[in-house]
């Protein structure tokens, strides 16, 4: 099975733990969800670019 990562990071931005997550959906393991945010923090860090007017 899978879970997208938008729907884990909501579950953490929930509140919920990792602990709680993990119970609900036993084929993830810890790695995934510090994966999704590896994913998601990769995602924020790219630049804007602006024009120059």
């Amino acid at each position: 099975m899978r879970i997208r990562v938008k729907d884990v990071l909501e579950l953490l931005a929930a509140g919920e733990s990792e602990e709680t997550i993990l119970a609900d959906y036993p084929y993830l393991e810890l790695e995934d969800i510090r994966a999704c945010l590896a994913f998601a923090a990769a995602e924020i860090d790219h630049p804007i670019l602006r024009s120059a007017c």
